[in-house]
């Protein structure tokens, strides 16, 4: 077998898509490339690795098609493919570096670490006697020696709490589940709430699970997030609208030039056909879950509340190549039951494309509807007469802003930096058993534990010791050329010559006009609540350390904008009337006026 021939033939493979394409000039394009790299490996001069550049050929190949199409070097297939399959092989924990210690934040539930006696806040000293502390420990270094085959054994020693002395621990690796549904829970009496961070293998299964627990306490209606989900299959996608889906009704269709698209239509049954139906989205829900939202608004099963999505319309197929590296092609467009692809543009190149989300933040998108803009020859219109747009992102019935009061520099820098995991792993080290005794449930938890002025002093403290300066946004050129316009009168009339310029004066004012607007800068930072997220944040890494991420989401959606008004709306029918939205079979619009 000649190896090189074989890599002129993939390459030219990845051209065309297929060997049957109908694209003008493949068979010309074929031998050209064949030749070339034939010459190289036959008369070049010096001896060539061909494996890095046809790697490099092969990507800037593909950046001419489209910005979803991708390759994947062989050593990150696996990486890239773990939270789509849904588990990977390992012992079953939840890490982060601390201070170049692996701190376990989390033991999963009958996973492999938690059957020997592994904790959350047990501190990783060693792998199979090998010293896991110090500078060399990093992400991919723990990855590697925790991560294994599915049956082989792995030695771990670690230090639990305040006792010196360390624990051996000997760990059968077994397949971990990468949950794509981790919080799910009845958000009041009759709303059940489920968050789903990914289209994955395993979704639907999850989702069945969620909403059949949810009904048995009590669920009526349902609000489902979908926001900072990126996508997925799109045949999870298709199932998991199907649970909402009264009848058999198109999900989604795809297309492309070869006319080779495919129709996916509902089932006869699924999990939640009746009852009121919120999905939550954002600017970083694409493909699968611009699928989804857009098939619940598209036959008026629900409302969609949020920002506008991100605008993936793309398919993408992934071709395992005989190296063991993929590449993840584009084969179609695909269109929500009115017809629209959501796709948004990327005439402009790659840069302009991966940009967009920066343009829509700088225009002010985020911030007010009125500054998103969708030309109307990509109107359409739901059974209902509701009107919806493509070419774009799914757009919300209706639009949340981007709240940013809560974020700040010193909240930034404190995330940066790791200050919550640090400061929180210390607390809980010393304050467990008794925090567990206390709040013996997430329940008792939510309800009555608060970060008190004196522990958020305390953490402030340790922040500060840890190097976080407490600094408001200040960008000095944009206030510099602010005081150049406002002064410029005044600045002038200090410069008569070279020699006679009051650089004193000019010195004084421009002083005082900086410490001006940098006060200003900090009392709108403080006023913006700033402190108050980071109690927030605070209170969410304790609950995390002593329940899990499941439990603990929860304190985030306290103060979510989103979720509480999704919630309050959840409880307002004229408002499921007005967009003429049913919560039944058969299409029925909801009818009741209250409020």
């Amino acid at each position: 077998m000649k190896k090189y021939r074989f890599i002129a033939l993939i390459i030219c493979l990845l051209a065309a898509s297929s060997i049957f394409a109908q694209n003008k000039n493949y068979q010309n394009c074929k031998v050209k490339m064949d030749q070339l790299i034939n010459a190289i490996n036959q008369l070049y001069v010096d001896t060539i690795d061909f494996d890095p550049m046809v790697d490099k050929a092969i990507n800037a190949m593909l950046k001419e098609l489209d910005p979803h199409t991708a390759y994947i070097a062989k050593k990150d297939v696996q990486a890239m493919n773990e939270p789509l399959q849904g588990s990977f092989d390992g012992i079953g924990v939840t890490f982060q570096l601390i201070k170049d210690t692996i701190n376990v934040m989390e033991v999963i539930i009958d996973g492999p670490s938690e059957k020997v006696g592994l904790l959350a806040g047990d501190k990783i000293i060693k792998v199979d006697d090998t010293l896991a502390v110090g500078d060399k420990i990093t992400n991919d270094w723990v990855r590697k020696h925790l991560r294994g085959t599915k049956g082989s054994k792995v030695k771990v020693t670690v230090k639990r709490g305040r006792s010196n002395k360390l624990i051996d621990f000997v760990i059968t690796r077994g397949a971990i589940p990468m949950h794509s549904i981790n919080v799910y829970f009845m958000a009041d009496e009759t709303t059940g709430y489920v968050k789903l961070e990914r289209f994955a293998a395993t979704s639907t299964q999850e989702l069945t699970t969620a909403l059949k627990a949810l009904k048995k306490k009590g669920m009526q209606d349902l609000i489902l997030d979908l926001r900072g989900n990126g996508g997925g299959y799109l045949n999870v996608a298709f199932e998991i609208c199907d649970q909402f889906i009264d009848g058999k009704k198109m999900i989604v269709y795809t297309d492309n030039f070869r006319k080779t698209g495919e129709k996916y239509y509902s089932s006869a049954t699924g999990l939640f056909e009746e009852g009121k139906l919120i999905v939550l989205v954002d600017e970083n829900s694409a493909s699968a879950s611009e699928i989804t939202s857009g098939c619940i608004q598209d036959w008026d099963r629900g409302l969609v509340i949020g920002r506008r999505t991100f605008g993936k319309g793309l398919v993408q197929k992934p071709l395992n190549l005989y190296d063991q590296s993929q590449v993840r092609l584009t084969i179609s467009h695909y269109y929500t039951p009115t017809g629209r692809c959501i796709q948004k543009p990327y005439n402009d190149g790659l840069d302009a494309y991966y940009k967009d989300l920066q343009t829509r933040a700088n225009n002010g998108e985020y911030y007010t509807a009125d500054k998103i803009k969708f030309p109307d020859s990509l109107k359409f219109k739901t059974p209902h007469g509701r009107v919806v747009y493509g070419g774009g992102g799914i757009m919300p019935d209706i639009f949340i802003p981007l709240d940013t009061t809560k974020y700040s520099t010193l909240y930034n820098e404190i995330v940066r930096k790791g200050i919550f995991g640090s400061f929180v792993v210390d607390y809980l080290e010393n304050n467990r058993e008794s925090l567990k005794s206390q709040y013996a449930t997430f329940e008792d938890f939510q309800k009555n534990y608060k970060i008190s002025d004196e522990f958020y002093n305390e953490f402030m403290q340790y922040a500060k010791k840890e190097g976080v300066s407490d600094s408001a946004s200040f960008t000095f050129s944009n206030y510099a050329e602010a005081f150049l316009k406002t002064n410029k009168a005044k600045l002038d009339s200090l410069f008569t010559s070279a020699r006679a310029l009051d650089m004193q004066t000019l010195d004084t004012m421009f002083n005082n006009y900086v410490q001006k607007n940098y006060n200003e800068a900090m009392r709108l930072r403080n006023e913006a609540h700033a402190g108050e997220y980071i109690k927030d944040y605070l209170r969410y890494e304790v609950a995390r350390g002593l329940y899990g991420f499941g439990d603990a989401y929860r304190i985030f959606l306290e103060t979510d904008d989103t979720f509480q008004q999704a919630v309050e709306v959840m409880h307002n029918k004229k408002i499921f009337k007005k967009f003429k939205v049913y919560s039944g079979k058969n299409n029925s619009s909801s009818s009741s006026d209250d409020e």
